[in-house]
């Protein structure tokens, strides 16, 4: 049975207040030990994270809202957490216990003003998905038509601010948030506006639009349009559009020649939004993507778009120009430019540079086709980890830019988990030399 949900901000408060002060207690206990034994146990400095992390996950994970929406993301911006906190973190991508069927029927019928039979000729008791700030609950109006409601947690968007708050409190006070207080407010900042812009549903039917008409004269891009007469701040109801999820794309249906098509349309899709549109979808996980077998790729929950600024977008081509070329004299320019560099600090030294760049060029350094199902990169950049404390003071959370990191970030793992095998270095050149 379904715990019965915290849904006022005072009940929210003191739950996240209980999480924040055992997690201070732990890290208290932690620095304790280290000043009378002398020592700094790596070890024990690692378990003491998990313990931290583990509480914290568990609670996110039962207030859902924009807590755990942090949690998403922190998990997968790994540059500001420590690992274990990261890995404890990545839960909240696959799990969210859903809210009991009763909550969400009486969220619908304050939203939409009448009884749920008036509104559906049926609404499943069972979820179709269950996500941070919302549920989604397959339907059918009453003209036959098949629909997916998004159904928005009550007290979700009334506790943004203070559960944000809350969270940054804890963190501090648990040691766990590396970062100088500017980039710390910077990168809330940034969160929090994202934040109240994916809990309008309004403005997420808004963006559907949008990329809609980005997306017009891509067919093999499946985007479900909105039904306004279903829709509110706090519901959104969307055409079923169905396909195959990643872990149901098998051998049986997919060729290969298949998988690589829809992994050129993936990177074409992103793209296209980074360089043409300069809007991007930032919430690329498994779950918001399906494929079908004739190739076509569909997109889901637009809740999460970033407008990127043209001076960022064209700070990012002329980094990646600078690392193709091997031009780090330069790409240390742009890093600052792009906000990811401090730019009081000294040049790096290229040595470093070339390090990452051999990593992370893997894919686009050869016109051969990359086979992403068996790319370790992931694993390249978890052990040259330990070299980022080398230069902690000369790099910063490039707060502009982060949602690009997560969508690349996001579009890897796609593409691995696909098990594309494809060449993208023209394609992505003719993007950086501002072709379409």
């Amino acid at each position: 049975m379904a715990k019965k949900p915290i849904t006022s901000r005072r009940g929210r408060f003191f739950k996240l207040a209980g999480m924040t002060a055992s997690v201070a207690s732990q890290y208290a206990g932690q620095k304790a030990k280290k000043l009378f034994t002398g020592n700094d146990d790596e070890q024990s400095r690692s378990d003491s994270y998990s313990r931290m992390a583990e509480q914290i996950t568990d609670t996110l994970g039962e207030l859902k809202g924009a807590v755990m929406k942090v949690g998403q993301i922190a998990s997968q911006t790994q540059d500001f957490l420590p690992r274990e906190f990261s890995d404890a973190l990545q839960k909240l991508q696959r799990e969210a216990p859903p809210m009991p069927f009763e909550v969400i029927v009486g969220q619908i019928e304050s939203e939409l003003g009448k009884p749920l039979s008036e509104l559906f000729e049926y609404l499943q008791e069972q979820p179709y998905a269950a996500a941070s700030i919302g549920q989604v609950h397959r339907a059918r109006l009453h003209d036959g038509r098949d629909v997916i409601v998004k159904i928005q947690y009550p007290g979700v968007d009334d506790s943004c601010d203070s559960d944000l708050k809350q969270l940054r409190l804890a963190l501090k006070l648990g040691g766990l948030l590396k970062m100088p207080k500017e980039s710390v407010d910077q990168l809330f900042g940034e969160i929090r506006e994202r934040l109240k812009e994916e809990l309008d549903y309004e403005n997420e039917a808004h963006n559907i639009q949008q990329f809609r008409a980005f997306h017009q004269n891509d067919p093999w891009v499946i985007i479900p349009d909105s039904i306004p007469s279903h829709s509110t701040r706090r519901v959104l109801t969307l055409e079923l559009v169905e396909g195959d999820h990643v872990s149901e794309v098998t051998a049986e249906r997919y060729s290969q020649d298949t998988l690589n098509q829809i992994g050129h349309r993936i990177f074409t899709t992103m793209a296209d939004q980074l360089f043409r549109f300069q809007c991007i979808h930032g919430d690329p996980h498994a779950g918001n993507f399906a494929y079908r077998p004739d190739g076509s790729v569909i997109l889901y929950d637009f809740g999460c778009v970033k407008k990127l600024k043209p001076e960022i977008v064209e700070a990012y081509r002329k980094a990646l120009i600078a690392a193709l070329h091997e031009d780090y004299e330069a790409l240390d320019r742009h890093l600052i430019d792009l906000g990811a560099r401090v730019e009081s600090k000294p040049a790096i030294d290229e040595a470093y540079y070339a390090m990452w760049r051999d990593i992370l060029i893997r894919p686009f350094d050869s016109l051969a086709p990359y086979d992403f199902a068996e790319s370790e990169i992931h694993k390249a950049v978890a052990a040259k980890t330990s070299t980022v404390f080398k230069y902690l003071d000369y790099f910063k959370p490039p707060v502009e830019s982060i949602f690009i990191d997560r969508m690349i970030a996001g579009h890897y793992w796609m593409l691995k988990r696909l098990g594309v095998q494809a060449a993208f270095r023209s394609e992505l050149e003719k993007y950086l030399e501002g072709a379409e």
